[in-house]
């Protein structure tokens, strides 16, 4: 247990927030030793897309890939969350910006990896944009899953339950340009951009479903330059999730759809459809051999839980391929201050992890 907290100390210690290629990189080059140190070899530096300074880890235990552990090593946190919040192990929590998500399973990993004799068949994707929608990783995450058996996805889990459904995210953004005026002077030459967005903030509520599970939820917004001029421009985020694909086209067409109130006033929308669902079919049958493998082990009984996150697991799932998430931490807060993981959890999840592998790559030894 002391090497596992070491190790979550020092990926912590590491700050690693998604814009930064250079800070994601100097984590996957610390994960990339550890790899080293638990299992005898590192893994491979993968660039991303042309064009981006951005890149992703792969290590392969050998052979024809059957079992892909995924995880991701960006956080939200921006640099110098460490100096006034730095990793500490008190009353049973590890906490630290971005330990429990989620470098904490990161860490686990690495432990039920090394509890195997034979690794064949096996690979684990540490990816560096996740949190941002995995941008320049969704091609390498689909292509190293193709033919896959299954994906165990290191993401925390929801008080402490797997996670066996994820809805599918759209990240959208909505641009309003308007014309300037003089707010005093003549204020009716001009076209409000502001006015306009808050019309079209009003709007979003009626494209979401709250009866289906379907969100879509104005997040950043922005308008104007100067107090005292008509706003030209003005411009909103938005976040839509959905528990069906069919929801998700249905959002994005009304999206799309959109029409302007403010005369003068034009609207472009940008982004789309990001993540499909993860639906519960594409992890019944792995969190069935879970609950089974944690029996066995006298593990406390396992619950499954459908949540509103989206993770790198979507992508898998939608390609068909059996995928089982939250096998990471057990702990709570992601995104949030003082995000923490249950110490006492570490070792008997990294154990499930390890035998779950090691029964799917037994099917056909």
């Amino acid at each position: 247990m002391s090497r596992m907290l070491d190790e979550l100390a020092a990926l912590v210690a590491v700050e690693s927030p998604s814009a930064s290629e250079t800070a994601t990189r100097a984590a996957a080059d610390l994960l990339d030793e550890l790899l080293l140190q638990h299992l005898g070899t590192r893994g491979t530096w993968v660039d991303g897309p042309a064009g981006t300074q951005r890149g992703h880890l792969l290590w392969s235990g050998g052979g024809p890939t059957r079992v892909l552990l995924l995880g991701h090593v960006d956080t939200v946190w921006p640099f110098g969350t460490t100096a006034r919040w730095p990793f500490e192990v008190a009353g049973g929590r590890a906490t630290g910006p971005g330990a429990f998500d989620m470098k904490a399973g990161l860490v686990q990993g690495l432990a039920a990896l090394e509890q195997l004799d034979d690794l064949t068949g096996v690979a684990l994707l540490a990816t560096t944009d996740e949190e941002v929608g995995s941008p320049t990783s969704r091609e390498l995450i689909e292509q190293t899953a193709a033919g896959c058996e299954a994906v165990l996805v290191l993401e925390p889990s929801a008080a402490g339950a797997l996670k066996t459904g994820r809805k599918g995210v759209g990240n959208y953004e909505l641009v309003v340009q308007g014309r300037a005026a003089h707010a005093g002077l003549e204020p009716e030459k001009g076209a409000n951009a502001a006015v306009e967005l808050a019309h079209q903030v009003l709007a979003l509520a009626g494209v979401a479903d709250a009866g289906r599970g379907t969100t879509v939820t104005p997040t950043v917004l922005s308008a104007g330059t100067t107090s005292n001029t008509v706003p030209a421009a003005a411009r909103v985020a938005i976040d839509a999730r959905a528990l069906e694909p069919d929801e998700q086209e249905r959002v994005d067409r009304a999206l799309r759809a959109l029409a302007p109130a403010v005369p003068g006033c034009r609207l472009e929308l940008l982004g789309g459809i990001n993540r499909p669902p993860l639906a519960p079919s594409s992890s019944a049958a792995l969190f069935a051999r879970a609950r089974r493998l944690a029996a066995d082990l006298g593990l406390p009984e396992l619950t499954g839980a459908h949540v509103g996150g989206a993770s790198d697991g979507n992508f898998t799932a939608g390609l068909g391929i059996p995928t089982l998430d939250g096998l990471g931490a057990v702990g709570d807060g992601a995104h949030a201050e003082g995000e923490h993981v249950l110490v006492e959890a570490m070792a008997p999840r990294a154990a499930l992890v390890a035998a779950l592998v090691e029964d799917l790559l037994a099917v056909r030894r």
